[in-house]
Parts: C-alpha cells; structure tokens; sequence
C-alpha cells in the first residue's frame, strides 16, 4: 500500500477499522483479492511479478498491510520483495510480537518499510528505518511512505476525514471509498522532499493519484466489529475500461 488510514479503539462500531490505497505502475500484472488456491488460509490480493502481497488476512483474524519508505538514496539493489514479509506473517505460527523481533534481526535486507500487522485485539507499527515495534494505543493514524502520522499533506487530510465520518457515525465501505478518492494536489510549499523531484512529489501528493502509467491501482475498506466479525471489500480501479471499478467484498468470523 501507500496510504493506510486507521482507527484503534475509535468507533464503538468498529474497533478497528482501515481505509487504504495502493498505488503501482499500470502494468505490472495484479491478482484481485481471493483466497489463495496454494494457501486457502490466505485471502489477499497477489503481485505475480513477484509473487507477494501489499495486504492480507488469514481466517484466523491475523493481517497486515506495509507501505514502502521513499528514499531513493537508499535503495539496494537484489533486496528480497517487501511483498513476502505479509505472507510470512500470515503463515507464521508466532505471536505478533515474536514475528517482529524475528523480522527486525534480518530487516535491513529489504528496502524500507512500514508494516502494520495484528488481528482483532491488538496492533503493532514496525518500520526498519526506526526498528522500533510499537503497540497502536487507541486513535486515529496515517502512514504513507515516511513513518507513521508523519505530518504529509495526503496524511493529514486522511486522518481527518476518517475522523469526521467516525464523528458522523457514517461509517461503511462506500465512505471510505469516497474519501480515498480525493485526488485533490496539495500547494506545492506543503510537499515533502523525499529526493524523487518536485514533479514526482506533484503527482505523488494526492491521496487518490492518477497519471498516464501510474496511479492508484486498488482500495481496501475493512472493518472488524465489536463482536469480531471481519468486514473487509477491496475495489480495483481500471481507468481504460467502460467500468471505472469493481468490488470484492468478504465477511467472516475468524476461527
């Protein structure tokens, strides 16, 4: 993903509820979200250059979701894909907490990263640009490609949207999707540098982006009620076809 919006302990409701987007070049080749006929614990969008994931649930509660760090100064080359650390967890038998140790001792293999992992009770906010694994205390939060609630404008106006539909008890797939769609571009004062150039932070900026061969390619809304049942719907855009968008939505209790 780039953007995950998120409530901890916010909305009665919803104790825990997601809003995200993933963003990726047009062609490189996507599976929608399914359960994954090699692992049908698994229910997750797939990337088939790769083979990973941006997000994924197993049946018995746990998911995560990770977003890139952007520094191009950084990067390495031949580094392991990001993708499989969510499946890593999602078949991993240990506690979250013990999961994340294991991931900080061999997390400078891989480029940076934020990872949001938990299940119905309790989350936690890795990232190995800070190596630091953080219990989500009750709130509102924002991570795009920096560290998490880092003040960008697409992080800003996030949080604050969430906040007002979880005020306006307005809660449900359809305004998520709304407020993930905002693809207004921030004054260009307001923009991070984060070493890609202005017109790449212009383009990057909205929380919903769209140009000629990257853009927002698909949108999670997930919701785990107050008695456990997870409610999760992802839309995948096509902005070369007739239908602007299709729906996947799955409903379980897990077990």
């Amino acid at each position: 993903m780039c953007l995950l919006l998120f409530g901890v302990k916010a909305c009665p409701s919803f104790p825990f509820i997601l809003a995200a987007n993933r963003d990726e070049f047009y062609q490189r080749p996507t599976a929608t979200m399914n359960f994954w006929p090699e692992n049908p614990c698994i229910l997750a969008g797939k990337d088939l250059e790769c083979g990973g994931t941006w997000f994924g649930i197993n049946t018995q509660g746990r998911f995560a979701a990770l977003t890139n760090y952007r520094d191009p100064r950084t990067l390495k080359t031949g580094a392991p894909s990001r993708g499989d650390i969510i499946v890593k967890f999602l078949e991993s038998k240990d506690s979250t907490p013990d999961f994340l140790n294991i991931l900080k001792s061999e997390s400078d293999r891989y480029n940076g990263f934020n990872l949001l992992a938990g299940d119905c009770h309790t989350q936690y906010w890795f990232s190995n640009q800070t190596q630091a694994i953080t219990a989500v205390p009750p709130g509102i939060y924002g991570i795009s490609n920096h560290l998490m609630n880092t003040p960008w404008p697409k992080v800003s106006t996030g949080k604050r949207s969430l906040a007002k539909a979880i005020d306006a008890e307005t809660l449900d797939a359809k305004t998520l999707f709304k407020l993930l769609s905002d693809s207004a571009t921030p004054a260009d004062e307001l923009l991070p540098d984060t070493g890609v150039g202005l017109e790449w932070e212009r383009l990057l900026s909205p929380l919903f982006i769209k140009s000629p061969t990257y853009g927002t390619r698909s949108s999670i809304a997930m919701g785990i009620t107050s008695q456990g049942k997870i409610q999760v719907t992802e839309r995948t855009y096509f902005p070369d076809k007739k239908a602007p968008h299709q729906d996947h939505y799955f409903s379980f209790f897990p077990g």
